[in-house]
């Protein structure tokens, strides 16, 4: 006897990504899962790849795992997808001391966030 499998989290014709230490706050990651939302996943690729934010790298990684779980696990047509969600959320946050004068020192919050894209296929309109 083993354990039954999980269902799934998402819907039939829909492909999940997460990713659960982004380093960076989460207010900073959500301006750029802003840009994605409900976009074609060749224009989202696009627009991460030529954003001036730093946090664009680690949204893209996600979003290119995305497609390829939608592709090699789901047997989704890559060409349909479209970024059906990009929630942000907050992680772990790293606490650290900055030493200051007169032997005082600072505490440092050095945040973490995850990101969460889920590409549904979309039929195409005529």
């Amino acid at each position: 006897m083993s354990k039954q499998a999980a269902p799934r989290r998402v819907g039939d014709k829909e492909a999940l990504a997460v990713a659960t230490q982004i380093r960076g706050s989460a207010q900073k990651l959500n301006l750029v899962a802003a840009l994605i939302r409900n976009r074609k996943v060749g224009d989202a690729m696009n627009i991460l790849a030529f954003s001036k934010k730093a946090m664009a790298v680690d949204a893209r990684k996600v979003l290119a795992s995305a497609i390829a779980n939608a592709e090699n696990n789901h047997n989704l047509d890559v060409d349909a997808l479209v970024v059906a969600e990009a929630s942000v959320g907050k992680s772990i946050t790293m606490k650290r001391f900055a030493t200051r004068g007169r032997g005082k020192s600072t505490r440092i919050l050095k945040p973490f966030s995850r990101l969460r894209i889920v590409v549904r296929e979309q039929e195409e309109e005529a």
